[in-house]
């Protein structure tokens, strides 16, 4: 009895060892990837300047000083101001709240009802035909045309442009999802586990969505630059995040009407729009190489 104590606790202190060595091999993996750190970099600068805005203005983004309109960058006003006496950075910053949030949502919300989807569709034929089949018809629309037409239909507000997006990207996620827990599903562990008499819940949920985490993480990453990028295009457009709201999008559609005698209103919000982007793409490259043996084998 003592030995078999004695050996159950040397093997749980060798899983523990192996863990953590696991655990050590990823960060020195992550730490050595260029276009990980990178991107890792952009988004906590993103992350802090979006967190500690108020700090970093002594602005708000709705005052308004009509003698002041259209003055270019200086020590009073970093990034200018716009068209109505705003100060421009405080509208950037407090802007990259709306953004960012929206994209931030709209990647965890896709993230998960594309999980249920695409585990379900891939486990059960009979839904595979029906949700598969919703999935085609709603990704046969363009991405930005899909979100106009739910956004008229909705109305303008902030929570029916992360319900748009969601609506828009759910689709995309559930076919990633589901072509991983295809793989899955057909490996011989799990038709063992039903052969025992396993439910269909632990097999889903247990196994099989554990191995599609890894592509879902790196595909939520370009889901939330994309949210950002429509985002901006819809506020831009009018039908996205409402004025006086600031939103990057919106601030660049005011920012058109002057462009030529203001460039600033359209440079920096701009930038900010490249910034964010560049960083998550960079971030997701990188993880998809850290996550996926297959394309360290394939690039080697």
């Amino acid at each position: 009895m003592e030995v078999a104590v004695e050996k159950r606790r040397e093997l749980s202190d060798f899983r523990r060892d192996i863990n953590r060595e696991r655990r050590r091999l990823f960060v020195r993996r992550f730490f050595s990837n260029k276009l990980t750190v990178t991107g890792s970099v952009i988004i906590l600068l993103t992350l802090l300047v979006t967190l500690l805005g108020p700090l970093l203005s002594s602005y708000t983004p709705y005052e308004m000083v009509v003698t002041s309109r259209l003055k270019a960058p200086s020590a009073d006003h970093l990034f200018g101001t716009d068209n109505l006496g705003r100060d421009l950075f405080a509208r950037v910053v407090y802007g990259a709240r709306a953004s960012m949030g929206v994209g931030l949502s709209v990647a965890i919300i896709t993230s998960v009802l594309g999980m249920i989807i695409g585990l379900y569709s891939a486990y059960y034929k009979v839904l595979d035909h029906v949700l598969m089949r919703i999935c085609d018809g709603l990704m046969a629309f363009p991405a930005i045309l899909l979100a106009i037409a739910l956004m008229a239909a909705l109305g303008t507000k902030i929570d029916n442009v992360i319900i748009a997006l969601a609506a828009v990207f759910t689709p995309y996620v559930a076919r990633v999802v589901r072509s991983a827990a295809l793989v899955v599903r057909e490996q011989t562990y799990i038709e063992a586990m039903k052969a025992q008499g396993a439910s269909s819940m632990r097999i889903i949920w247990g196994h099989i969505a554990p191995n599609t985490l890894s592509p879902l993480i790196v595909y939520s990453t370009f889901i939330f630059a994309d949210a950002i990028i429509i985002e901006a295009g819809l506020s831009f457009l009018g039908v996205g995040v409402p004025a006086p709201d600031p939103s990057w999008g919106n601030i660049l559609f005011d920012g058109k009407l002057v462009i030529f005698n203001a460039w600033w209103m359209t440079f920096f919000p701009g930038v900010a729009i490249i910034l964010s982007v560049l960083g998550l793409n960079l971030f997701g490259d990188g993880l998809r190489d850290l996550l996926d043996p297959h394309t360290n084998h394939a690039k080697k």
